[in-house]
């Protein structure tokens, strides 16, 4: 494989990337019930996520690259599992608040590979949309971090809480 071809299979891996984060995000805040913040957050990030589809689908077009159905629909299955998982957990939303941080660390890597990527295969119209997503996906990642201490708090308090549910 040339740096292209290794561009636009990281490409179709990034799509498939954001199919499953907004699977995970939608499904997690439809769980969501006691932590307003939180919830508020991951709504505005699920509609980020689908505007960093739309602009993956654009660089994907005007490189004539293929999607792959394959891996979107590896990644949803994937996606399905992790929120099935997390559903269970007395801590649901510790342990959601955790994985979504991870997550997002994960992706902010993923997009710094995938900015050089662009920029070596000479894709210069590409840069900016990929550096768009990298800052979005920093800043969630930013805003997750700093209110983990708050959002464990509020669990802590609400578990000792007697009639009081804590995980969501």
């Amino acid at each position: 494989m040339d740096r292209i071809e290794h561009y636009h299979d990281w490409l179709r891996d990034a799509h498939a990337m954001e199919k499953q984060a907004e699977s995970m995000l939608e499904s997690m805040v439809s769980r969501i019930d006691n932590y307003p913040d939180v919830r508020a957050r991951i709504e505005q990030h699920v509609s980020e996520t689908k505007q960093q589809i739309a602009k993956l689908e654009e660089i994907l077009d005007r490189n004539n690259i293929s999607r792959s159905v394959i891996k979107d629909s590896m990644s949803k299955m994937a996606a399905f599992g992790q929120s099935i998982g997390g559903m269970f957990p007395s801590d649901e939303i510790i342990k959601g608040s955790i994985s979504g941080y991870v997550f997002e660390q994960f992706e902010i890597a993923c997009y710094t590979s995938l900015l050089a990527a662009a920029k070596h295969a000479g894709d210069t119209a590409s840069v900016p949309a990929i550096e768009s997503i990298l800052n979005e996906e920093k800043a969630m990642a930013e805003w997750l971090i700093n209110h983990i201490p708050q959002t464990t708090e509020q669990f802590l308090l609400r578990s000792e809480t007697d009639g009081v549910e804590a995980k969501k």
